[in-house]
């Protein structure tokens, strides 16, 4: 049986989700074998969420991130020399929602980063606003929750990155 990664009490990212709590470690028995199971709490909404800890890193569940990733994150939001893209709107909300799903720091920061330089050139389609909106908390949550800051200082500091 594997080993789980994460204990009760820790922290996690899950994808779309973004920052939970392992709440509880249960084992069941399916067909004769013993299978352990991740209980989480996500931060903010209270969803729980039920994850084999043999697929929780196949589905994308990390640790949360460390001060070398956040670094990291804030050269990528900081990089403007994005190139104007010209996808169609689907085909670029697409390619964004993958990302999104791959519960990456550094994916979803180049969504949020791309949305945001792209609603200074034009305006988003709403499917487009509420996946910046996403991806924008996602990236707040996580960054307060290692910071142990306040979410409305990430914001405002993530926000300072996109004023000219």
């Amino acid at each position: 049986m594997m080993q789980p990664q994460f204990n009760v009490g820790e922290k996690a990212v899950y994808p779309t989700h973004g920052v939970a709590e392992v709440v509880a470690l249960e084992t069941k028995v399916i067909e004769g074998s013993g299978m352990q199971f991740y209980h989480l709490r996500v931060a903010g909404s209270g969803l729980k969420i039920i994850v084999p800890v043999t697929k929780a890193e196949e589905n994308g569940m990390r640790p949360l991130a460390d001060n070398g990733m956040i670094d990291e994150l804030y050269d990528l939001l900081r990089d403007h020399e994005v190139p104007c893209d010209r996808q169609t709107w689907n085909r670029r909300y697409r390619g964004f929602m993958e990302k999104i799903r791959t519960g990456s720091l550094f994916e979803v920061g180049e969504v949020y980063r791309d949305l945001t330089l792209l609603k200074s050139t034009k305006n988003l389609s709403h499917g487009e606003r509420q996946m910046l909106q996403t991806a924008r908390n996602l990236v707040i949550r996580e960054l307060s929750t290692v910071k142990a800051t306040p979410e409305s200082v990430v914001a405002e500091e993530l926000d300072s990155m996109f004023k000219d």
